[in-house]
């Protein structure tokens, strides 16, 4: 139940309604007569969703349950396959699902006959927290956060960090440190840019200079070799996970759906039923934003389509 409010506390309770645009914003992302949909409930908290192109269906995070459901617009809901607490997931390269899993304080590979493979669960001889979101660069490496909102047992690494995984070598190493409760974590479409979701100073933290640190999300540079620069800007209103747009648009979750452009410049709010967590484009055409939020999965028809990660094989 602790668990639970951790995970509640991250989210604030969408409003029921149209969406709304900034001032000076193009014309509305939504397709026209879209609305948001719910395509089931009766869950506990949801998360991570990923689109699977090759099945046709979403496959996601139902945390307190320790379970992975799929979503699928010919089958419906159904259990995908336990798991252990899993919060993140995302396709790598060749499209297997990489998982971040809080009860195991893990990063894992489903391979395509099912089995899976721990690809982390240390960094310097330390367990994790436990990992939360994950992204991937076109050179393979895995990016992951690892705040301590499903941490059950003690500590080990002193802070909450974003790391970065070969999964050639296995090296893991931590790139950000600075952050106070890191979540949602993109590459842009060119790769030159690394957004980074931190919900905001937490008591759990254990050196008290983080406690009051603002949520943001904030973006930084990224070089051709993959070495993180300066900090570009920070949005000055948090997420939990996000999805990019083939365009550079960051869709975060804070309260609803919250679009921005490549430079952090509000387009447009979307309004969703529940408090969304995360968000995924799929569907065929790509152009379907599927969100899960609190109990239930939604979704919507947009006019651009999601982002692929460079070097993606699916």
């Amino acid at each position: 139940m602790l668990q639970l409010r951790m995970w509640a506390a991250l989210i604030l309770m969408g409003v029921v309604g149209t969406t709304a645009r900034a001032a000076d914003s193009p014309a509305s992302l939504v397709a026209p007569g879209a609305q948001v949909t719910k395509l089931a409930g009766e869950m506990k908290f949801t998360e991570g969703p990923v689109w699977i192109p090759s099945a046709k269906k979403l496959v996601f995070s139902d945390i307190p349950n320790s379970q992975l459901m799929q979503w699928s617009e010919k089958d419906g809901l159904s259990v995908y396959r336990a798991s252990e607490q899993a919060n993140g997931n995302i396709l790598d390269l060749e499209g297997r699902i990489i998982s971040c899993q809080h009860a195991a304080r893990n990063l894992i590979r489903i391979e395509s006959d099912g089995t899976t493979t721990v690809l982390a669960d240390k960094w310097d001889g330390k367990r994790f927290n436990s990992p939360n979101d994950v992204t991937v660069r076109s050179d393979g490496s895995l990016w992951f956060t690892d705040p301590p909102w499903g941490l059950m047992g003690d500590a080990e690494i002193p802070g909450h960090w974003v790391f970065r995984l070969d999964p050639k070598t296995g090296q893991v190493e931590p790139v950000v440190k600075d952050l106070a409760m890191p979540n949602g974590i993109l590459f842009s479409p060119d790769e030159t840019r690394l957004y980074v979701a931190d919900t905001g100073g937490h008591a759990r933290h254990p050196d008290p200079a983080f406690h009051k640190l603002p949520a943001g999300v904030h973006c930084y540079a990224v070089d051709l070799q993959g070495k993180l620069g300066k900090k570009l800007f920070t949005i000055p209103e948090g997420s939990d996970g996000m999805a990019l747009d083939v365009q550079g648009n960051l869709y975060t979750t804070h309260g609803g759906i919250n679009v921005y452009n490549a430079d952090g410049q509000l387009l447009q709010r979307i309004a969703v039923p529940e408090g969304p967590a995360n968000c995924t484009f799929g569907g065929e055409d790509l152009k379907t934003l599927f969100i899960t939020a609190r109990t239930s999965l939604y979704s919507i028809r947009l006019t651009q389509p999601g982002m692929k990660p460079r070097g993606a094989k699916w």
